[in-house]
């Protein structure tokens, strides 16, 4: 008889594949409704972490490869960050993006860090093999729009849609400098209003934070007028019951939305045995994925199809941006938005308290 509390076989290699398993009933990525704030008109994009070497290096003909494949397969949200190997996945972006008129898709980057070219040492970061670039922390009004303007000449397109306000958070700190909330009383002066500008002029549709724990962004709430929240870390099918009892309602009752970043954790609900960024698979992981994995195999789906679909239900998640390295990753993603997830499954992991009760699941 097999265990119920087994870990999953890790993957072979960085950009191997799970199988898409299930019944496809549609082509189409799912749509938002329309809404007064600005949001990504389809709820699938694609992140950018891979692209600056998170993890394992990558070519620039492999990324090159996936973003066409992306396109191809009908994503046209795009997330990336002068952070994501100090600049070099927004250059691999705009390598392929600036090809497309600007109306065709959705871009996002980030602020709070420049960037200066250096030929001297780097600083000790999470990426194998960056840009030779240094960083620095500002949130003032001023390097925000240098930000913003830096990201585009990277790029090399004209505009970005979306900017969010990056890793002013307190699991931060020790690379901040200071306690995350001297930071963001910085951001309060400068970035916030700065943003909420160029909203104004048509620089961009809309802004927020990207940011690894809910505290920043529910501040900002109460501090200015955000649209959008990029909130990694915090909503997926394994541990969600803080963002959707506590995170989720708030942004929901001043009407901006959530884009979901690492909702596969890294891997890890892709079957790699890596945990969000740091990669220390938590004690109690194993077992629940385990058990979830099991309902899964009942059901005839596969375990990423469901959490991706998990992780997009919320009304208000406006995207999930799962990342990719590999032309075949970002088909799988797409093709797991299309599965027909059963409804008999959603039931089975509520009834064991795999899930929350209350999460939204997609209708049958």
């Amino acid at each position: 008889m097999t265990d119920p509390t087994r870990t999953a076989p890790p993957l072979p290699e960085p950009g191997s594949v799970l199988p898409t398993r299930g019944h496809v009933s549609t082509r189409s990525l799912p749509r938002n409704p329309p809404s007064q704030r600005y949001r990504p008109p389809a709820k699938l994009g694609l992140g950018g972490v891979a692209f600056g070497n998170g993890f394992a290096a990558a070519s620039d003909a492999q990324c090159e490869a996936t973003l066409a494949a992306a396109w191809e397969a009908g994503v046209r949200y795009f997330d990336t960050s002068p952070w994501y190997g100090l600049g070099l996945s927004e250059r691999r972006f705009g390598h392929v993006l600036h090809r497309h008129p600007a109306e065709e898709y959705v871009l996002s980057s980030k602020v709070g860090r420049l960037l200066t070219g250096t030929s001297g040492p780097l600083q000790e970061t999470m990426w194998v093999e960056p840009a030779p670039f240094r960083y620095r922390y500002d949130y003032s009004a001023a390097a925000t729009r240098r930000s913003v303007e830096d990201s585009l000449n990277r790029m090399g397109v004209s505009q970005l849609d979306v900017v969010f306000i990056h890793d002013l958070s307190p699991d931060n700190e020790q690379d901040l400098g200071m306690p995350w909330e001297r930071r963001f009383t910085e951001a309060a002066k400068g970035a916030m209003p700065e943003l909420t500008r160029m909203r104004a002029e048509g620089l961009i549709k809309a802004w927020g934070f990207g940011v690894n724990r809910p505290e920043p962004a529910l501040a900002a709430l109460e501090e200015a007028d955000p649209d959008i929240f990029l909130l990694a870390c915090q909503y997926s099918l394994l541990d969600h019951a803080r963002a959707l009892h506590e995170t989720f309602p708030r942004i929901a009752a001043r009407g901006a939305s959530v884009v979901v970043g690492v909702p596969l954790l890294a891997g890890y609900l892709a079957g790699r045995d890596r945990y969000l960024y740091e990669g220390e698979v938590p004690d109690w992981a194993p077992g629940k994925r385990a058990r979830v994995q099991a309902a899964c195999d009942r059901h005839g789906v596969d375990l990423r199809t469901v959490a991706l679909q998990f992780a997009a239900a919320p009304d208000v998640v406006a995207a999930v941006i799962p990342g990719a390295r590999t032309p075949e990753q970002v088909r799988a993603n797409v093709a797991s938005m299309a599965v027909d997830v059963p409804s008999a499954l959603w039931a089975e992991l509520k009834d064991e308290g795999l899930v929350e009760r209350e999460a939204p699941v997609p209708a049958a």
